[in-house]
């Protein structure tokens, strides 16, 4: 018999939609606030070199989850109403109990309240003094998410969780990972698949939104394992990032960035930029109908990265024009550096603006999902 935990991520902000829908709470597009990456520099200190960069950083943020005062709530009335479970939820925990699960449902809304739960996945002390997950546990974890930045930030807090620090690294640990293997997860979508470029990781990753057979996936299933993006930020990116922005009109503003992947320059930073895709999975795979990324694969141990990039050309006949040149690498790792300004980006669909130099790199296999 297994214990299953349902995690919900609330907030007590105040939001002018139902919770989980189009993002307005519950750790939705109100998250940027408080997410690591949204925050500009972080006063973090740079690794110089698209290598991994240490584990174990300070935490600067507060919450993924989108959590925020009450005074910047503005009062009870208009406050999301997270006591009460979606109903997803509830039918998934009444799957779990028809099958003979005991199940708890939990809403978190800071850190220390996901990492309370998470805590529940830890398996016994290792000799070298090390907390690993426990991989014959009776604990399984549901993730009820209502957008990609809420699984992200169950996973940033597993990272944080498990990651050894570079002074204690166990011979045992893999060397083109710095961290072990995380508990797989299941992943309880609340609102159902949208049309649309845009799809959110379960729709990629063919993962059920049924929540009877989210259920049977957690006790019946296998872990899919899959990759992860870890950043010198401190965080990590499930599906990937779309660097750069538009004006009111919708016209692509130009920028510039010094773009690497491994040993391979993209773009030096002297040259303007209309976009930048950085890749675990396809969420970012086309920009309008430009194409950027032609195979993402979230399993094969590698980042994909595209820059399009406006190119002058000539016709035979001397008229100029402008086309888009995308150029494709793959790779461990890649680093963006911005040259001038401001450069906004959306993290696994979280907003924010990078004014310094950011790393992202591959940690292969390093988290699952249940999955049949």
């Amino acid at each position: 018999m297994y214990d299953v935990v349902l995690l919900t991520l609330g907030s007590e902000r105040d939001a002018p939609g139902g919770c989980g829908s189009g993002g307005a709470c519950c750790g939705g597009a109100a998250e940027a606030a408080t997410d690591p990456m949204s925050q500009t520099d972080n006063g973090q200190t740079d690794t110089g070199s698209t290598g991994q960069a240490e584990t174990g950083q300070t935490d600067t943020s507060q919450a993924e989850t989108g959590q925020a005062s009450q005074a910047q709530a503005g009062g009870d009335t208009e406050r999301c109403a997270t006591e009460r479970p979606r109903v997803p939820v509830l039918a998934c925990a009444d799957a779990l109990n028809a099958r003979g699960a005991r199940v708890e449902m939990v809403t978190a809304r800071s850190d220390a309240e996901i990492d309370a739960v998470l805590a529940r996945l830890d398996g016994p002390v290792r000799p070298d003094g090390l907390t690993w997950p426990d991989p014959d546990g009776k604990t399984r974890l549901v993730v009820a998410t209502a957008n990609d930045g809420q699984l992200r930030a169950v996973l940033r807090r597993l990272v944080r969780r498990y990651a050894p620090a570079p002074s204690k690294r166990p011979a045992d640990l893999p060397g083109n990972r710095t961290l072990p293997d995380l508990p797989p997860v299941g992943v309880l979508p609340l609102d159902p698949a949208r049309g649309g470029t845009h799809r959110d990781l379960a729709a990629q990753l063919g993962l059920p939104r049924d929540p009877a057979v989210v259920a049977a996936a957690v006790l019946d299933g296998t872990p899919r394992r899959l990759d992860l993006l870890r950043n010198d930020g401190g965080s990590v990116t499930l599906d990937g990032a779309l660097l750069g922005a538009a004006d009111d009109a919708g016209r692509p503003l130009h920028w510039r960035a010094r773009v690497e992947v491994d040993d391979t320059i993209l773009t030096d930073g002297d040259e303007p930029l209309l976009t930048c895709a950085v890749a675990n999975a396809g969420g970012y795979a086309a920009l309008a109908d430009v194409t950027l990324l032609t195979a993402p694969d979230p399993a094969d141990g590698q980042v994909e990265v595209a820059v399009a990039v406006p190119v002058v050309v000539r016709s035979a006949f001397g008229r100029k024009r402008v086309r888009l040149e995308v150029r494709r690498a793959r790779g461990r790792a890649v680093s963006v550096l911005p040259r001038e300004g401001k450069v906004p980006y959306l993290d696994d669909g979280v907003e924010g603006e990078l004014t310094r130099k950011r790393s992202w790199w591959v940690e292969p296999g390093a988290w699952a999902v249940w999955s049949i």
